[in-house]
């Protein structure tokens, strides 16, 4: 169903014991003009105007146990209750909130988890209008721009992270990336547990580091792209985001919960260099699935804030998500958002890869924009780093070729 220009929408999969349609009013309440009762002043006009629009219900299955603790029953159906799922839709005028991703995440995703009329319910998706398109800086190099500062055309960018995560500090940091540098690969990542701990502070690991990478690049004409961990407060996030600029970096890093949505614009908006976004903590609103976001709603958020690389996880990684969900995530960062700005991004596939999922991630992607980064798989190769890394470039050119 086409939306007006000026109304966001939200699609929910919900369960409950009440009648849908009365469910789905309250959320629609919750996160608009009403409450339990009317309030005085509360006018048929302003709901019209400002209450949250019921757009589509879809009934699907009925279950025979709530997926969550807590949940209400109707009076009168507490010995027999049925427990029904559905996809909703609601929408909400712009007026109410203005373009504001803070408060657009305190509306679509606000009161409406702990709600007692509801035993699940998950935001699988939000659509927005153009207004936000035009307020928001979104990704400034997106795929291309990352591709040309890292040099590497037509193919994954093969990448690792800095292993052991914690415990070794700048000069052994910067011997490891020398090796890698080396080796071939194309980008390196700090850990998100190391940002900037008194064993390894920030400014001397980032000089130590690249010294490195300016001596390979000198050597081969190529600079590997390494995305230094910025993740702290505002003002030290500006402060390491201009040293590396200085530097001559090409690439900061920010954990987007821990930095938050307000954090993430203002890095956006003054980062002078390519974002490379992390969801560590993402299991804790995905993990239930009847519960929380879905990624495909959620990177929406970090894509308009000015994220340029997102992790989506990885095909049989160490986690629990399941392949099909690592594929959907990746396909949703590759999917344009608007007509005249799409905001595509770099999806970073991570989490227990090695050469063997190289095949079956290009298969299921049918793309090569992304990052692979193995962690494990390139420093934990019996021959050594270095061998590692061939052994993802020659997995790739393998998959490429088939």
């Amino acid at each position: 169903m086409a939306m007006p220009a000026q109304r966001i929408t939200a699609t929910y999969r919900i369960e409950t014991a009440y009648p849908l349609d009365e469910a789905v009013e309250t959320m629609a309440g919750e996160q608009s003009t009403g409450t339990f009762v009317r309030l005085p002043g509360e006018t048929d006009e302003m709901r019209a105007l400002y209450g949250a629009h019921v757009e589509r219900l879809t009934e699907l299955e009925t279950v025979g146990a709530p997926s969550l603790p807590g949940a209400g029953v109707p009076k009168g159906l507490e010995g027999k209750p049925v427990w029904r799922r559905a996809e909703v839709v609601l929408s909400w005028s712009l007026d109410n909130f203005g373009v504001s991703l803070p408060n657009l995440v305190a509306t679509v995703a606000g009161n409406l988890f702990e709600l007692r009329p509801f035993s699940g319910l998950r935001l699988l998706d939000i659509g927005l209008p153009e207004a936000f398109a035009e307020k928001y800086p979104g990704p400034k190099f997106g795929v291309a721009g990352t591709r040309r500062l890292a040099g590497v055309e037509r193919r994954p960018l093969i990448g690792t992270i800095v292993k052991p995560s914690v415990g070794m500090g700048p000069e052994a940091t910067a011997e490891l990336v020398r090796v890698l540098c080396d080796a071939g690969i194309d980008f390196i990542k700090d850990d998100e547990l190391q940002a900037d701990g008194p064993h390894c502070p920030f400014e001397a690991r980032a000089r130590a580091v690249m010294r490195v990478i300016d001596a390979c690049a000198e050597r081969t004409g190529r600079k590997v792209m390494f995305a230094f961990n910025i993740t702290g407060d505002l003002d030290e996030m500006r402060r390491r985001h201009d040293l590396v600029v200085e530097l001559g970096g090409t690439c900061v890093m920010a954990s987007l919960n821990s930095v938050g949505v307000v954090g993430m614009v203002e890095l956006g908006r003054f980062s002078q260099l390519p974002i490379h976004a992390h969801r560590n903590g993402w299991g804790y609103l995905s993990r239930a699935p009847e519960l929380g976001w879905s990624y495909v709603a959620w990177q929406k958020i970090w894509r308009l804030a000015g994220a340029d690389h997102m992790h989506v996880n990885g095909l049989q990684n160490k986690f629990c998500e399941p392949d099909e969900s690592v594929v959907a995530s990746a396909r949703a960062c590759l999917t344009p958002m608007f007509e005249g700005k799409p905001c595509t991004v770099m999806p970073v596939f991570s989490s227990g890869q090695s050469a063997k999922q190289a095949a079956g991630t290009y298969a299921a992607l049918g793309s090569a924009d992304l990052i692979f980064a193995a962690g494990g798989g390139i420093m934990g190769h019996p021959d050594g780093p270095a061998a590692g890394v061939g052994a993802l470039r020659d997995a790739w050119e393998a998959a490429l070729a088939s």
